[in-house]
């Protein structure tokens, strides 16, 4: 592992769910000469082994976070809060598409779009 490689490792444990920019950004405050491709290839790695993985929560680049990090991902589409739910939330749907259409669903690989509490309590108050 180089030093470069644990910058970015480092980064993605401290920052949870965080894009190559915002990770590239953590990386360069220890060190500047770390470009944005040395990120992308660094992750591409640490995914292929099994350190880190993607999850798309909408539009834009993907986030990353650390491989152990089992959950569904919970997106408000107002304000971009991500929030995280037990993968066990998918279980009747993994189980239907599995039987309906011999489709295997990865729970811990969803990102589900809605509006937070926050959200819709402020527009109830506005109303």
């Amino acid at each position: 592992m180089t030093p470069q490689r644990q910058l970015v490792l480092d980064a993605v444990r401290e920052l949870g769910h965080a894009t190559p920019e915002q990770i590239c950004t953590r990386v360069q405050s220890a060190a500047p000469a770390v470009n944005i491709t040395t990120v992308y290839r660094t992750l591409d790695l640490l995914e292929r082994i099994g350190l880190v993985r993607h999850t798309h929560l909408g539009h834009g680049a993907p986030t990353y976070s650390e491989q152990e990090h089992q959950h569904v991902h919970l997106v408000c589409h107002s304000c971009g809060r991500v929030t995280e739910s037990p993968t066990d939330l998918m279980d009747g749907l993994a189980a239907r598409l599995l039987a309906e259409s011999e489709f295997v669903l990865d729970p811990s690989h969803v990102a589900l779009s809605g509006r937070c509490r926050g959200c819709r309590d402020e527009e109830e108050e506005q109303s």
